[in-house]
């Protein structure tokens, strides 16, 4: 009797904007589909597009060699490089949670391991009204994913690494490790990681450094940072 794996799902986030977070993720997926494991990607928003394929979803599928469609990869696309609540509006659109919910999910029941992407920081808007505000933590508690905290080796990053970790866990939302990116080696950069390591006591899992095309991690210390999908088919 063939035992069907249930959906197991991951959420990448970073520290702030620009750390390298949709690079990070590329070569995340890179590595799990190059080892033969059936991967997916999804994005609820991305704003400062003009189409998904020039998109940090677009790229994602490119380097990762994603055979995914198109338009299973992000819910909202926004030409104007602001937050995504801001892009939105100035389109007089709407980030609908019931619409990312059901996308996710949509991409979650069809592969194994799906991998979510945050925008920005963890402290992200993404629908802001008078008597409602949808921030990117709710998209994690309500995918009820685990997390993986991308940061960059640069000077200020232990400030922060530790209040993005903290406030994840405030919220109840676990941390798997830290990623951290734009690493050089030299002392500075490796004390910031022993400190991110010290004050959070959460695992740094890999350093990337400038140009890196694929990660150090092992596959299988990969695939352990995922859980599964509490209702895939919602």
């Amino acid at each position: 009797m063939t035992t069907i794996q249930k959906p197991k799902g991951l959420y990448i986030l970073g520290t702030g904007t620009d750390v390298g977070k949709t690079y990070i993720t590329a070569l995340w997926l890179k590595r799990l589909s190059e080892a033969g494991h059936d991967v997916a990607y999804y994005k609820a928003a991305v704003s400062g597009a003009p189409s998904i394929t020039e998109s940090d979803a677009g790229y994602v599928k490119q380097v990762a060699g994603l055979s995914q469609a198109d338009d299973t990869l992000l819910s909202y696309v926004f030409d104007e490089a602001v937050s995504p609540h801001l892009a939105a509006r100035h389109e007089g659109k709407v980030i609908d949670r019931t619409v990312v919910n059901k996308n996710f999910c949509h991409v979650a029941r069809a592969h194994a391991y799906t991998t979510v992407e945050g925008s920005g920081g963890i402290i992200c808007p993404l629908h802001v009204t008078d008597t409602e505000l949808y921030m990117l933590e709710d998209v994690v508690k309500d995918l009820n994913l685990p997390t993986i905290v991308v940061a960059t080796a640069a000077l200020g990053t232990i400030n922060s690494t530790v209040l993005t970790i903290h406030y994840l866990q405030s919220k109840g939302i676990p941390v798997k490790g830290i990623i951290v990116n734009h690493y050089t080696g030299n002392p500075m950069e490796e004390d910031n990681c022993v400190m991110m390591e010290r004050l959070t006591s959460i695992p740094v899992l890999d350093r990337v450094g400038p140009g890196q095309t694929s990660l150090h991690m092992d596959v299988d210390a990969m695939l352990s940072c995922y859980e599964d999908i509490v209702n895939p088919h919602a």
